[in-house]
C-alpha cells in the first residue's frame, strides 16, 4: 500500500451530485479528489454517473429519435408532409445515443482536468478517520485522506427476486441498448423510467404493456394532470394496466411469461419478448462503509444526513441518490454544490419545496410544489387557475394542443404554492413556477409579467390570470 494522499475534499462518486461537488470544491480553492468506478462500453472510465451514462441523457436521446419517427407517421401529414414507408435503423439510433454519452462523459473528464480535480478510477470505501480506500481498476490500491469526505454513491436499479436481469428481462440499461424493436415489450412499473422507455419502443412499433401495482396512475402528480396524460398515452397505444401485482416470470421459447393478478384479483398472464423492470431504484451503498466509520444507514440503505447533508461524523457528508429526498439529478446537483460551499465556509442551501419534477413523455409532464390533493389534505385554503394549450396559438400551430397549465395560490396571500403542467415542452415552462416560488411570488405577480406572443409560455400567463378569474382567452 502506498503512502496516504491528503486532500481537503474527497468525493466518492462522479455522478451528478459528486462531480458538481468536486468541481465546486476545486473552484473554491480546495484540493479535491473524486473517485468513480464506472466504465463505458469501450472499457474506459466514464464519469457522470447513471444520469450521463445510462439514465437522463441517453434516454432523452432515444426519446427524441423515437419522437421524430413517430411524428413522421402520426403528425407530419397535418403539415402536408408525407413519406413513403418510414424506417428506423435501431443500431444507428443507439450508436447516436452512445456518441452523445461519450461526448458528455468525456466533458466531465475535461472539466476535472481544467479545475485540477484528481480523478481516481475504482471502488472507494470509507474507512474510520476519513480515509477512503480505493481499489483501482488496474488492481492497485490507494488510500486518500480527506479533511472532508463527500459520499455521492448514487443508486442502482431494483431487481425483483422473481425477475432476475438477463437477456430477456432487463433494467433501464438494457432498455437503452436493444438491437431491434421488440414485437412485444412488457414493463413492470408506470413511473418515470417505465413511461419514458415504454414510450420510446412503442413509438418505434413495439406492442407495449405496462403493469402498475398502484390503483392510481401517477399518484405523485396532480390528479387532473395524471388524467389528461393517461388519456393521451391511451391514444398512442400504450396499454397501462393499474392495480396489477406481478408474482412471477418464466423465460420460455416463445418469450417471457409474466404472471400477475389484475385490479379485480383475477390471475392473468402476458407473454412478451422483452420485460423491462422499472420498479424504482435503491441507494448504492452496499460495501461502501467499513466497520467503525460511525456513518449510519437507514432501513432503505440510504446514508443518514441532516438538513445540511452532514452525516453527524466530523467531516463526512452525503448527497444525491444515496440520501433522503427525490432521486433526481438536479436535486443532486444542488446538494453537491451546497455541501462544497458549506465546507468552504460559505452559505449552502437546497430548497426541497421548489425542486421541479419532469417526465419526458409526449406530452411532457412537469410540476413543482404542492398538488391540489396535498393542499386539501392539509386543509389549506387555495385558489386555482388553469389554461389549456388548445387555446394557445403557438401550440395549435405546432399541432400539439394537448394539455394545460395549472397555477395554485394561497387563498389569502396569493403566494404561489404549486404549478402543474402537461403538454409540449413543459419541461422548460415549469421553471417559471420554480422561479416565482423561489422569490415568494404571487399569482398576480406572474399574471402581470409580459409573455411573448405567440409562445407556449402564454399558457402559464393565462393560468396565473385565471387564478383571479381574469384570463382573457377563456371563459372564467
Amino acid at each position: 500500500m502506498s503512502e496516504v494522499q491528503n486532500f481537503d475534499v474527497v468525493v466518492i462518486g462522479a455522478g451528478p451530485a459528486g462531480y458538481h461537488a468536486a468541481i465546486r470544491a476545486a473552484q473554491l480553492g480546495l484540493k479535491t479528489a473524486c473517485i468513480d468506478a464506472a466504465l463505458g462500453k469501450d472499457g474506459k472510465p466514464a464519469l457522470g454517473g447513471t444520469c450521463l451514462r445510462v439514465g437522463c441523457i441517453p434516454s432523452k436521446a432515444l426519446l427524441d429519435s423515437s419522437r421524430q419517427f413517430w411524428n413522421m407517421g402520426h403528425l407530419f401529414d397535418q403539415h402536408g408532409i408525407s413519406f413513403d414507408k418510414p424506417a428506423i435503423d435501431v443500431k444507428k439510433m443507439v450508436a447516436r445515443k452512445d456518441g452523445i454519452v461519450k461526448q458528455f462523459t468525456g466533458g466531465i473528464a475535461a472539466l476535472f482536468k481544467a479545475n485540477k480535480v484528481s480523478a481516481f478510477y475504482g471502488y472507494g470505501q470509507l474507512q474510520p478517520g476519513n480515509i477512503v480506500k480505493v481499489k483501482q481498476h488496474d488492481g492497485s490500491e490507494v488510500e486518500l485522506h480527506g479533511s472532508n469526505v463527500i459520499i455521492a454513491a448514487g443508486s442502482d436499479s431494483i431487481e425483483l427476486p422473481f425477475a432476475k436481469f438477463g437477456e430477456h428481462i432487463i433494467d433501464n440499461v438494457g432498455a437503452l441498448d436493444l438491437e431491434a424493436v421488440p414485437k412485444r415489450l412488457g414493463v413492470i412499473g408506470a413511473g418515470v423510467i417505465g413511461l419514458e422507455l415504454g414510450s420510446v419502443w412503442k413509438r418505434l412499433g413495439s406492442e407495449v404493456t405496462i403493469l402498475e401495482g398502484l390503483p392510481n396512475f401517477l399518484a405523485a402528480a396532480d390528479a387532473e394532470v395524471s388524467k389528461v396524460a393517461a388519456r393521451e398515452f391511451k391514444k398512442q397505444g400504450l396499454d397501462i394496466k393499474l392495480g396489477c401485482k406481478v408474482s412471477g416470470t418464466e423465460v420460455k421459447k416463445d418469450g417471457v411469461h409474466v404472471s400477475y393478478t389484475d385490479d379485480k384479483g383475477a390471475a392473468q398472464e402476458i407473454v412478451v419478448d422483452k420485460l423491462l423492470v422499472a420498479v424504482g431504484r435503491r441507494a448504492a451503498t452496499k460495501g461502501l462503509l467499513a466497520d467503525g466509520t460511525g456513518v449510519k444507514l437507514n432501513e432503505r440503505g440510504q446514508v443518514e444526513v441532516d438538513e445540511h447533508c452532514h452525516t453527524g461524523v466530523d467531516g463526512v457528508w452525503a448527497v444525491g441518490d444515496c440520501v433522503r429526498g427525490p432521486m433526481l439529478a438536479h436535486k443532486g446537483f444542488e446538494e453537491g454544490i451546497a455541501v462544497a460551499e458549506l465546507i468552504a465556509g460559505l452559505p449552502g442551501h437546497v430548497n426541497f419545496d421548489t425542486i421541479p419534477w419532469v417526465i419526458y413523455t409526449e406530452p411532457e409532464i412537469a410540476w413543482v410544489g404542492k398538488t391540489e390533493e396535498q393542499l386539501k389534505a392539509e386543509g389549506r385554503a387555495y385558489k386555482a387557475g388553469s389554461f389549456p394549450f388548445a387555446a394557445v396559438g403557438r401550440a395549435v400551430a405546432m399541432a400539439e394542443p394537448a394539455g394545460f397549465v395549472k397555477v395554485l395560490a394561497d387563498a389569502e396571500t396569493d403566494t404561489i404554492l404549486g404549478m402543474h403542467l402537461v403538454g409540449a415542452n413543459v419541461s422548460e415552462l415549469v421553471h417559471e413556477g420554480v422561479l416565482a416560488m423561489e422569490f415568494k411570488g404571487s399569482a398576480d405577480d406572474l399574471a402581470r409579467i409580459c409573455h411573448a406572443h405567440p409562445s407556449l409560455s402564454e399558457a402559464v400567463h393565462d393560468a396565473a390570470m385565471a387564478v383571479h378569474k381574469r384570463a382573457i382567452h377563456k371563459a372564467n
